[in-house]
């Protein structure tokens, strides 16, 4: 079937009652099927299934969608890898006959591709398989030993699927050639290396204590491990490389075992070593996740954005640790999450003080943590006031969120004691350079940062966030404010009420989560004093509007020699400018 027939002959195939049972304990009540939404933290059942229309939609978080949105966001797949796995349960087969030329060839390196990612998947199921076997054997003694000094339980060992790489160079490409699986796509998908001869393929991971990384569909997509017997040329720790089934920048260690933990807790622990993950899973903080020996990036704050908004970020209290604790404040605030910072003593890591001082002392830590703007203010007032200030632009030009960045501008300027005009003309200036260069790209004009695109954002965020005043919107001439076809089609939605969440595309969707959560930039604690505060905006930009209209009129009108009509739209643009002035 081509992709279209596909989808629809998956959607009559399947049912998605029974796609999200595996996951949600649902009940059924009248027509819907409810429970507690599993993609965020609640105890109500504000998440409703409908069986008939093959759709869902939480009415705390607003995610919602079909059989393959629920799918996709539930294990973290994108569209391509949720295709895949429903088609195999459906018994549908997505090919390309009857097509040729580029579209065929195409649709045959596709397929390829996804073949060779399930023979990796295959491979990486199996060497994990033998190095929890391995972890058995009398050669590992020496890490079982390691995993005793450690203190780390049964359960966790088998929680995690620790294992063990012998030190012989081919024990695992021995084994994997025995099973009949190709030493090149081993080599390929990072479990063997080749000699400088580039004809023998050993073991990568040797005399190692093995972490299986698992990806959110729960597959084994990549391997830390760590060294036993350490010497002076090896590295303590090593990762594999990135391949077609794994990125590291994209995968955070433990997450898989952590989801529903994080969903329930509402807050996601980071971390960065795999035996810090280890440790606090067994002291009961079951919602601890780790960055995978790499610094944080970008995507993998998106990954967790998907589970909470809401980070504790634990760190070491010396100088690295608190300049990593700085550069990940910046990711996760600008991001538009909330997160607090955890500070070690000196010369403690996670796994000593737990042992040491027990969890009641690092509870106390916890609840003692600074947010992490604060945090960040912190550290800057320890540098020079021009290192302060390029950190507020830089921190600024990460922000796509033009709401959020006039929420942090002010923030930024009372804390640091600088301009706000400075600094608002400063992000101004850089958006508007940036849509230039957009422009020049061909990039769609809707990611420019305009006045009106800057209006129409306004009005759409009150809307979204006090569903209740639109009638209040309406009456200070707010909706007559909105042009452009896009905000034009949201607001018709809007006024559908709750239930148009399910028309909602993508991209109106994340807006609508954004301007809803509960700790959202800025906070919806004062109704009333938005309106008036858009209600004054409004009228400055109409009286702007009506004075460029009137300057224009008299323009247009030049030369005509009609002195009396001319002096009407003299009065008219007296009284506008009377106005502005009244108003500022």
């Amino acid at each position: 079937m081509e992709y279209k027939e596909a989808i629809r002959a998956i959607k009559e195939r399947l049912n998605i009652v029974d796609i999200v049972r595996r996951y949600v304990d649902l009940k059924r009540n009248g027509a819907r099927w409810v429970a507690p939404c599993p993609f965020h933290q609640e105890t109500k059942p504000s998440f409703y299934v409908n069986e008939e229309q093959g759709s869902f939609i939480c009415f705390g978080c607003h995610a919602s969608g079909d059989i393959f949105e629920f799918y996709s966001k539930i294990n973290g797949l994108d569209f391509s890898e949720t295709l895949a796995a429903l088609a195999s349960e459906a018994h549908v087969t997505i090919d390309s006959r009857g097509r040729r030329g580029p579209d065929a060839a195409e649709a045959r390196r596709r397929r390829e591709g996804q073949d060779k990612k399930q023979l990796m998947l295959r491979m990486y199921d199996y060497a994990a398989s033998w190095f929890a076997q391995a972890l058995n054997a009398s050669s590992a003694a020496e890490c079982r030993a390691y995993i005793q000094k450690r203190g780390l339980s049964l359960e966790i060992q088998q929680h995690f699927a620790l294992g063990w790489a012998d030190k012989e160079w081919r024990s695992l490409a021995g084994a994997l050639e025995r099973a009949g699986f190709p030493l090149d796509i081993a080599t390929e998908a990072g479990l063997l290396a080749k000699a400088d001869t580039g004809r023998r393929m050993y073991d990568r991971f040797r005399g190692r204590l093995i972490f299986p990384i698992r990806s959110l569909a729960n597959q084994i997509i990549a391997f830390g491990g760590r060294i036993i017997e350490q010497k002076n040329d090896e590295a303590k720790y090593i990762n594999s490389s990135d391949t077609p089934i794994y990125k590291k920048g994209e995968h955070l260690y433990g997450l898989a075992q952590a989801r529903r933990s994080i969903s329930a807790k509402g807050q996601a622990m980071l971390t960065e070593g795999y035996m810090d993950v280890l440790t606090l899973h067994q002291f009961g903080y079951t919602n601890a996740v780790g960055v995978l020996g790499t610094a944080l990036t970008q995507d993998q704050v998106k990954r967790l954005s998907g589970f909470t908004s809401n980070l504790l970020m634990l760190f070491d209290g010396d100088g690295p640790g608190r300049k990593a604790a700085l550069k990940a404040c910046e990711m996760v605030l600008t991001r538009g999450l909330a997160c607090r910072v955890v500070l070690l003593p000196d010369g403690e890591d996670i796994d000593s003080f737990l042992r040491t001082a027990g969890t009641d002392a690092f509870d106390r830590l916890q609840d003692e943590a600074s947010d992490g703007f604060s945090f960040c203010m912190t550290a800057l007032r320890n540098q020079s006031p021009r290192e302060a200030i390029d950190w507020a632009h830089g921190f600024l030009k990460q922000i796509a969120l033009p709401e959020l960045a006039t929420y942090y501008i002010s923030r930024l300027a009372t804390q640091l004691q600088l301009s706000e005009q400075d600094l608002r003309q400063g992000f101004s200036d850089w958006r508007q350079h940036q849509g230039r260069i957009a422009s020049t790209a061909g990039i769609a004009p809707s990611l420019q940062d305009t006045a009106q695109s800057r209006n129409e954002r306004q009005i759409l965020m009150f809307a979204i966030r006090y569903p209740d005043k639109l009638d209040d919107l309406r009456g200070i001439g707010a909706d007559l404010a909105l042009k452009s076809p896009q905000a034009l089609r949201f607001w018709a939605k809007l006024q559908k009420g709750v239930d148009s969440v399910c028309e909602l595309d993508e991209r109106e969707k994340a807006f609508w989560t954004r301007c809803r959560r509960e700790d959202a930039a800025p906070p919806m604690d004062n109704c009333e004093r938005e309106l008036n505060a858009l209600k004054n905006y409004l009228d400055s930009w109409y009286l702007s509007a009506q004075k460029a209209s009137v300057s224009a009129a008299l323009r247009d009108r030049c030369g005509k020699d009609d002195f009396d009509g001319d002096l009407v739209y003299l009065q008219a643009l007296q009284t506008t400018l009377e106005q502005k002035n009244e108003q500022s």
